[in-house]
């Protein structure tokens, strides 16, 4: 699925988009990043979980944003 996201992004869907939103923390995203970067395309990178980033992801700060779950307002309360 990660070569499939490539693949897309920076080649069947390319002139479909003016920016991309990539929600992953993954380092196997690195090379896309890398690209959209380059290529001006690169929004946002939504990173879902802090404690799973890539050590690879550093480059990219003023991209990043974490998701920060506050588990009060999507818990039921009783």
């Amino acid at each position: 699925m990660d070569a499939e996201l490539v693949l897309y992004a920076a080649a069947i869907e390319y002139s479909n988009y003016h920016k991309a939103v990539i929600v992953s923390g993954d380092g196997d995203f690195y090379c896309l990043h890398d690209y959209l970067l380059k290529n001006k395309k690169l929004h946002k990178i939504i990173i879902p979980n802090r404690n799973s980033e890539s050590s690879l992801l550093k480059r990219f700060q003023k991209y990043k944003v974490f998701l920060i779950r506050d588990k009060t307002k999507v818990e039921k309360k009783p």
